[in-house]
């Protein structure tokens, strides 16, 4: 996918989340994050976003605290609307340096914003089941199975001390729409070996890329999950 395409993802993502958020009201429980109200989540990407902002405007990194989100509702979403649209304007350079925590991303504008499209759609979804238990929510192909190759090959290898884990094993992550396939090894205290793989493995998770987004992103999902689930753990969002 190209950085304009994620962009817009980002906009379209967010709007949808806070058409959503409005539908349910700020007190609906998020049953996808439990604990969570729908006004919690929406002050959350909205923190989110602004931590990002920072991030892109101090590519030093010396500067990134996000701001507070507002407690009183209509200030809240209007908070909102100004850290979705700051961020979006504020993308316009893909180039544009920038500090990221992430170790495998390049320090530039494009990584915060595949990162962050993918962060308002998993959102979307949550605000979404705040309103109905199977929400008519639908991600195109090229999308979600962008989102899984951003968590499996980015996001994961170095977001922990894996030289604290004791996982063994094989997971492969199919998609059966866009005929593309993740093999992540497991073994104890190194980081897992990612590869394009199919086939299965001690755990297998085929499906749509749809499919598998959601479940490796740990919201309900119909993919075909066969073998040790306690495998996911190390490689799927919390």
């Amino acid at each position: 996918m190209q950085h304009a395409e994620f962009v817009a993802e980002i906009e379209k993502q967010s709007s949808a989340l806070r058409t959503a958020a409005v539908s349910a009201g700020p007190d609906a429980p998020v049953p996808t994050c439990p604990r969570w109200t729908v006004s919690r989540l929406v002050g959350h990407l909205g923190r989110v976003q602004s931590w990002v902002r920072k991030a892109l405007a101090d590519p030093t990194g010396a500067d990134t605290d996000p701001g507070r989100p507002p407690e009183d509702w209509e200030t809240l979403l209007a908070w909102f609307d100004e850290q979705r649209t700051g961020l979006v304007a504020e993308l316009s350079d893909p180039e544009k340096p920038a500090w990221l925590p992430f170790p495998r991303y390049p320090k530039v504008a494009a990584s915060w914003a595949r990162r962050q499209a993918h962060e308002a759609a998993i959102h979307r979804l949550d605000a979404e089941h705040a309103l109905a238990p199977e929400p008519e929510v639908s991600y195109g192909a090229e999308f979600a199975a962008d989102g899984v190759d951003e968590l499996i090959a980015f996001m994961v290898p170095g977001r922990r001390d894996w030289t604290k884990t004791s996982a063994t094993g094989s997971v492969v992550l199919y998609a059966t729409d866009v005929q593309r396939g993740w093999r992540v090894d497991l073994a104890p205290g190194v980081p897992p070996e990612i590869r394009p793989g199919e086939g299965s493995g001690d755990l297998t998770i085929t499906g749509t890329a749809d499919q598998v987004y959601r479940r490796v992103w740990a919201r309900p999902s119909e993919a075909t999950v066969v073998g040790d689930t306690e495998l996911l753990e190390p490689i799927a969002s919390p």
